[in-house]
């Protein structure tokens, strides 16, 4: 449409959101301090440009100090035109935000690939953001989702987005809920994030999603025990992946099994009991009633007003967060904190010292 052509020349400061022919068009007004660059990523992330939004997302994942500056000044314009569009929708959240986490093996891109298909075959729009675990010693990573999703990788209604977790704990970025924010205004309804692995340290996804979805494959009784109170726990539905050929019966056994252990853990959500679902991700079998279930969910949590409470209970988290690593971040920049670090890390470590102690003297 023409009116997205309209933006050139202007600087942003306020903007609305106005329904034209069911899309939302951003509007503009005038301010020199905003930097150009803010404002020609955000027209394009309005107009669903999808370089736009890969630049975006490289911004905000940026440990530049000026260009983090750039980063938040685009994400305040990004989260009031968010929360325009939410009271334009009477409340109702702009997108479903999915997280996704499973042991190794589980079959979690085969999964979304498989999912993903059906999703934007129907109309939906699907930005899978796929965390890859960075190396302890170099810091890189494989970034291979997109080579494990190649028919969704070219599906024009679906974003990939692999990035590397850097060493930050939770199996996501610190960026994810930021880059979920992007994704959401560049017009993708439905945002699957996938994490590293599963474990105690996997658990940050539940604090950036709306349904927290666990994976497993048909697998036996021990992997149900080492999991049922890190994981389990956190589970709003369980899905059995890989039910089909030889491995329907594990697959019947295993769903069983997790009936049986969900009985004695406390639901997240009240008046949700988290289904114990079976699926093919090579054949499709069971994803029809998956989504079903799931669109359930998101129905019940917004007539009621959990995922309301829900999503402002995760701002306060991400918050806290940010604050967290920013404040050990400066900590460690600190002149005398840097001069005394190494003398007292090597105390430590040679058993001279007690860590609280060098802590202490290190805080003081």
């Amino acid at each position: 449409m023409h009116s997205m052509h309209l933006y050139s020349g202007s600087l942003l400061r306020a903007y609305r959101f106005h329904k034209y022919a069911g899309k939302y068009l951003c509007r503009q007004t005038s301010n020199k301090a905003t930097d150009l660059m803010v404002e020609e990523l955000f027209e394009g992330l309005c107009a669903r440009n999808r370089t736009s939004l890969a630049r975006s997302i490289t911004l905000v994942e940026t440990s530049n100090p000026d260009k983090k500056k750039l980063a938040q000044s685009l994400l305040s314009m990004v989260a009031n035109n968010l929360k325009q569009q939410e009271e334009e929708r009477n409340g109702a959240p702009v997108s479903f935000r999915i997280g996704l986490s499973g042991p190794p093996g589980a079959g979690k891109s085969t999964f979304i690939e498989s999912l993903g298909k059906q999703l934007t075959a129907t109309g939906h729009r699907l930005a899978v953001l796929a965390v890859d675990p960075s190396s302890s010693t170099t810091g890189g990573s494989l970034l291979g989702d997109k080579t494990r999703m190649p028919r969704l990788t070219v599906d024009p209604a679906a974003y990939i987005r692999p990035s590397p977790t850097r060493g930050h704990l939770g199996g996501v970025t610190r960026s994810t809920n930021e880059t979920i924010l992007l994704c959401e205004l560049a017009g993708y309804d439905v945002i699957i994030v996938e994490t590293v692995g599963v474990g105690q340290s996997e658990i940050s996804v539940a604090d950036m999603v709306d349904v927290f979805v666990l994976l497993m494959p048909p697998a036996g009784g021990d992997e149900l025990q080492g999991l049922k109170r890190g994981i389990v726990e956190l589970a709003d539905v369980i899905v059995i992946n890989k039910s089909d050929g030889d491995l329907v019966a594990a697959a019947r056994r295993i769903q069983a099994e997790y009936l049986s252990a969900l009985k004695f853990v406390r639901p997240r959500q009240a008046g949700w009991k988290p289904p114990v679902l079976r699926v093919s991700s090579r054949s499709g079998e069971g994803l029809a009633e998956l989504w079903t279930a799931l669109e359930g969910y998101r129905r019940q949590m917004t007539a009621d007003g959990q995922l309301a409470a829900r999503r402002r209970r995760q701002r306060a988290v991400w918050l806290w967060a940010q604050i967290q690593e920013a404040v050990v971040a400066a900590f460690r920049r600190d002149a005398v904190v840097s001069a005394l670090l190494p003398r007292l890390e090597k105390d430590v470590r040679r058993g001279r010292l007690p860590p609280g102690a060098a802590a202490d003297r290190l805080l003081d």
